[in-house]
């Protein structure tokens, strides 16, 4: 037999606070979906354990002892306790939106962004994961995926969120032009449909395939041209902000359209997440009023035509 200064299993108490706010073993029965005789042997094996009588068992009602009065709030706080610690666990857990996009899309354009979003909608939770390539499925746990990548499968519901340009980027006074072009560092992001061979022979540009550096990421390259390296190849909604500020300029005119396209994925059950919802709206509004790719400036600082 244990020792009475042990804790009594949880079945037992709370076969006893059921009884005890009904005054019924046949009440605590329906109300916890047991029989009477379980719930009387539960309450039984209670007293047993704390060497005194709860209840006085009259020929039709239940009336409680001075020790089942004075033990009774001891039992409804501590459930209290554990239902309050229970819900903010896994409360914390549902109310966390978990999104996952690609590296250089979270770094230039959502993160910029993410401190009007917090404004707007204080008590949604994000938490974001990168990858340098998207994964063929939704990651396990997560409930938004913005993909940057060919139209995925039929198979996956994928809605189209925004198609980009992709263009030549360096630093403001980086000199270059067409002719030199092929002559400077020239930095990509590896495994794209866009490349600059592509890019110069949509211009019918004389291109004797220069070294191009890769990396896995476009936050490399956009990095090597940021610091003056070089030019990159990017897409507009990553270079945008820094042609905006000057610490990037696009000195040539022509933007060639991405075979890529950026698509929304969501999980099953973020169509019933409110925090989802919200999230996926203000997701589109904001790239509706990004707008069309910008022309972006030439070297001398005047706005670049479309070509």
């Amino acid at each position: 037999m244990a020792p009475r200064d042990t804790l009594p299993p949880l079945n037992w108490l709370r076969a006893f606070e059921a009884a005890a706010r009904t005054l019924s073993f046949t009440g605590a029965a329906l109300e916890l979906n047991m029989t009477q005789s379980a719930v009387s042997q539960q309450i039984k094996s209670l007293e047993g354990h704390l060497g005194r009588p709860l209840f006085h068992r009259r020929p039709r009602t239940l009336e409680m002892t001075e020790t089942g009065l004075s033990y009774l709030p001891v039992v409804r706080d501590a459930f209290r306790t554990l239902s309050h610690g229970t819900r903010a666990i896994t409360r914390a857990t549902q109310d966390v939106l978990q999104i996952q996009c690609n590296l250089t899309f979270a770094i230039h354009w959502l993160a910029p962004r993410l401190g009007a979003f917090r404004r707007q909608h204080p008590d949604i939770q994000l938490n974001i994961s990168t990858e340098i390539w998207q994964p063929r499925d939704m990651a396990k746990g997560i409930d938004i995926e913005i993909r940057h990548s060919l139209r995925p499968a039929d198979t996956i519901h994928a809605e189209l969120l925004y198609t980009d340009f992709y263009y030549p980027v360096c630093a403001a006074d980086y000199p270059v032009t067409l002719e030199t072009l092929h002559q400077q560092p020239l930095f990509d992001c590896t495994n794209m449909m866009g490349m600059w061979s592509v890019w110069a022979e949509e211009q019918s540009l004389n291109w004797p395939n220069p070294p191009i550096t890769y990396a896995s990421t476009y936050s490399v390259s956009l990095a090597v041209a940021l610091s003056g390296g070089g030019l990159a190849l990017a897409y507009d909604l990553a270079a945008r902000q820094h042609l905006q500020t000057g610490a990037l300029i696009a000195p040539f005119s022509h933007r060639a359209p991405m075979q890529e396209a950026f698509f929304l994925l969501q999980s099953p059950q973020a169509a019933q997440m409110e925090q989802a919802v919200t999230f996926c709206a203000w997701l589109r509004s904001e790239l509706r009023n990004f707008g069309e790719p910008t022309s972006g400036r030439d070297q001398s600082g005047r706005l670049a035509t479309q070509a």
